[in-house]
């Protein structure tokens, strides 16, 4: 028994194919939204690519760009078919492509649900991406006059600043690191040796943190040095005053930032995958409605159409069979060549007589 069989008469029919030629354009404006929501996500990205630790990150933006591309092809495409079975003599030619393009609509609905969970699903490998990324970044705070390095100081700095945050997971991540570069400490300063001789990698380590922590909004001049010496400055408690830096790290906010815009992105591509499929029933009901026809020159007869000639049970079956056919084929053809190799191996044996 077909699944869902529909009976179609040639109102019906046209209505169809109007219904679907206008349903292919409204893909192919939600296939230029999802292009340009991977460009966007492109940029976004690229923006911040300092402070990455690697491209995997560019996966979801660059398949959201592809999918784009191929939705607005594939439905350009659909929409001249549907255009073109108002008439039977320019639908005739579309005929033989109509399977193999069903094919590939499939095949192209089964990626954009892929990517959509991609969306869903990167926030994981972006968050170490991110860890490492800002740690190294962090290192290099410091090497304003290292060519290559030279920006790293305002990417953090303006990055601290947007994002409100401080450091990879917290204000002290500063504390484990020389973010001041040794062109401005005083080396015959009693202070700074000290703190160079007391470390074991000869760092300048300090409990402070850049300018860019500081929270603009926090009513006592910021503290930025010495953050931890309550004696240094006057009615100030580390453990339990409220500090005027920013509390979370930048990890935490740019994985929130950019998880947050994938997350939305991911379902947006959902309904447009959920509006693609319905344009790809709505094009296999019109295809099989038209091959169906009992009588081609009375275009007004009825017809029926089915989006599976059987049920999903039989297709499914049927569909393994071809496969276990193509594969015990291909074991025959290598089998038949084996053989051929081994009888062209062998040489006659000639005898002599004398």
């Amino acid at each position: 028994m077909a699944l869902l069989k529909v009976k179609f008469n040639q109102k019906k029919r046209v209505k169809l194919a109007q219904g679907l030629w206008l349903m292919n354009w409204f893909s192919v404006f939600a296939g230029i939204i999802v292009f340009s929501m991977g460009l966007f996500l492109k940029i976004e990205l690229r923006k911040r690519s300092e402070v990455m630790d690697n491209s995997e990150s560019h996966f979801v933006p660059n398949s959201l760009i592809l999918m784009g591309i191929l939705s607005c092809a594939f439905n350009g495409f659909a929409g001249k078919i549907c255009y073109d079975s108002l008439d039977p003599a320019k639908f005739a030619k579309w005929k033989p492509l109509l399977k193999p393009y069903l094919a590939l609509c499939l095949l192209f609905n089964i990626l954009i649900f892929f990517v959509a969970l991609i969306c869903f699903l990167m926030r994981g490998s972006l968050d170490s991406t991110l860890a490492q990324g800002l740690k190294n970044g962090m290192k290099f705070y410091r090497d304003t006059d290292t060519p290559g390095r030279c920006f790293m100081k305002k990417t953090i700095d303006m990055l601290q600043i947007e994002f409100k945050c401080c450091g990879n997971n917290g204000f002290k991540d500063w504390f484990e690191i020389q973010w001041i570069s040794n062109r401005y400490l005083d080396f015959s300063s009693k202070e700074v040796k000290d703190r160079i001789k007391s470390n074991v990698d000869g760092r300048y380590l300090v409990d402070g943190v850049p300018f860019s922590c500081c929270n603009p909004s926090s009513p006592r001049p910021c503290i930025q040095y010495q953050v931890t010496n309550n004696s240094a400055h006057y009615s100030y408690d580390y453990q339990t005053e409220e500090l005027n830096l920013w509390r979370r790290g930048c990890r935490e906010a740019l994985l929130h930032y950019y998880s947050s815009m994938m997350s939305s992105m991911g379902a947006i591509v959902l309904l447009v995958w959920l509006f693609e499929m319905s344009v790809m029933v709505g094009l296999r009901l019109l295809h099989t409605s038209l091959e169906s026809i009992a009588n081609p020159e009375d275009p007004e007869c009825e017809s029926e159409g089915w989006v599976l000639e059987n049920n999903l049970k039989d297709t499914l079956k049927s569909a393994l069979e071809s496969l276990k056919k193509i594969g015990k084929f291909n074991q025959v053809e290598a089998d038949a060549e084996g053989a051929e190799g081994e009888e062209g191996g062998k040489t006659p044996a000639i005898t002599t007589v004398s």
